[in-house]
């Protein structure tokens, strides 16, 4: 096996600020927002109204159709209004729940059996749990356990190579046999038996632990130690460190055998199958020099940044204090304007960052220095997408790859004249879709 891709940039880990912070519990916020769009696909259908009360785990949002998911109450309550609000990336419906502070009563589905833990069982389990991948993309887990092309090799995705985030390596330590046998049900619900476990080597620790766990248990599994590299954890990056196989532009990893998938979702699939419970809380992260308190805890669904950061001991005044607020990690993250924003199933970070740590300064001109080719692990030019799209020729921008960009931020972080080249590349791909191009 490989152990590594070609290109690629080192920007520093920044983990030691919350890598050794065990999980904890975050008590949930007196009012929960709970986004109807927490998935790639359709938005959810709300099955409630104003004034309906509602059970921690009971479902409130219908997936509305295949490529979509349910989603589920975080907390017992009243829901006080459905509207849209701001999301880190656009606009979506919310279901506005208050929280009944003296009820404890909590819904879960009818745990599996063992002798029911069929592949299919275990794929109608995951659909029905609202589960979806929780590394960013949020693509429903039943979709991607139904690949249209035979696969052969199955990969957890534990390389967590985006800088500050440690939710996941914290789960390989803390919840090492649950989200192994998370990842061994995921593995046969594709008709397999072997789970592959893609970890980089800056989590040695990690790796040794896991594979000691999987061998004294018995359990199918090989740790594959990857060099340390961004963005070693993009899918087609890892396929390629891990198989040495070509996704090929536009295709799925099914398409060459693959299937690879998230350590939290490995961890929720085992929660879903074992314990009946559906996908309404996750482990996150809150990092950066700004925020008081850097943590690892789990979150209810629908809690806003206000009240996390909160929880977090709030911010840092003077010179650290926060100038960029990031949902998510800083090279694929979204800058958000304002902490009124929702956490969902896919929020694994949030970033507070200090003047000293984030660029707010002005883009500078292009230098044709090809630093960002040479940085690219999808061998594209991005200092020509930049330009065509600026000058308003979409077709130009698609000419040079702008569709097969994974927006990993490699090409921003490699500009000596900090230009916003994902931004642009977005700008492209959102132009294409509007042109048919």
């Amino acid at each position: 096996m490989q152990s590594t891709f070609k290109h690629g940039v080192h920007p520093a880990a920044n983990k030691g600020l919350s890598d050794k912070k065990n999980i904890v519990f975050m008590p949930p916020p007196s009012v929960v927002y709970i986004s109807t769009a927490q998935h790639i696909g359709k938005a959810a259908k709300p099955l409630v109204a104003k004034g309906d009360r509602v059970i921690e785990g009971r479902k409130i949002g219908e997936a509305d159709g295949f490529v979509s998911a349910p989603v589920f109450s975080s907390v017992t309550g009243t829901v006080r209004e459905i509207k849209t609000l701001n999301t880190p990336l656009s606009r979506a419906e919310h279901i506005v729940i208050e929280r009944d502070e003296t009820s404890e009563e909590t819904f879960r589905f009818k745990p599996l059996a063992e002798k029911e833990r069929t592949g299919e069982n275990i794929l109608q389990r995951i659909q029905e749990c609202g589960i979806v991948g929780m590394g960013g993309a949020g693509f429903p887990t039943h979709v991607k356990l139904r690949p249209k092309d035979k696969v052969d090799t199955f990969i957890i995705n534990a390389a967590e190579c985006e800088p500050y985030i440690t939710c996941d390596y914290r789960i390989l330590l803390e919840y090492t046999e649950p989200f192994l046998r998370g990842a061994l049900y995921m593995a046969k619900a594709v008709g397999l038996n072997k789970v592959y476990i893609g970890i980089e080597d800056n989590k040695a620790d990690a790796a040794n632990f896991v594979a000691g766990v999987a061998a004294e248990k018995k359990y199918d599994v090989e740790v594959v130690t990857l060099k340390s590299k961004y963005p070693q954890g993009a899918e087609k990056q890892l396929i390629y460190a891990m198989t040495g196989r070509k996704v090929p532009t536009g295709a799925l990893p099914s398409k060459v055998g693959v299937v690879v998938d998230n350590v939290h979702t490995a961890l929720s699939v085992c929660l879903a199958v074992e314990d009946g419970q559906p996908l309404y809380k996750r482990i996150m992260t809150v990092s950066g020099d700004a925020v008081n308190e850097p943590k690892n805890f789990w979150a209810a669904g629908g809690s806003l940044y206000s009240d996390i950061i909160a929880f977090c001991g709030g911010v840092k005044d003077g010179e650290k204090a926060p100038v960029k607020l990031i949902s998510g990690g800083p090279m694929m993250g979204i800058a958000v304007s304002d902490d009124e924003i929702a956490s969902t199933k896919t929020t694994s970070c949030l970033l507070l960052l200090s003047e000293k740590e984030a660029f707010t300064g002005q883009p500078q001109p292009c230098i044709n220095c090809g630093k960002c080719a040479a940085a690219c692990p999808m061998r594209l030019m991005p200092m020509y997408i930049d330009s065509y799209i600026l000058n308003g020729d979409v077709g130009g921008a698609v000419k040079y790859g702008a569709k097969n960009c994974i927006e990993c931020g490699c090409c921003a972080f490699a500009c000596p004249a900090k230009r916003p080249l994902v931004q642009s590349i977005r700008l492209a791909k959102k132009k294409a879709r509007e042109n048919n191009l």
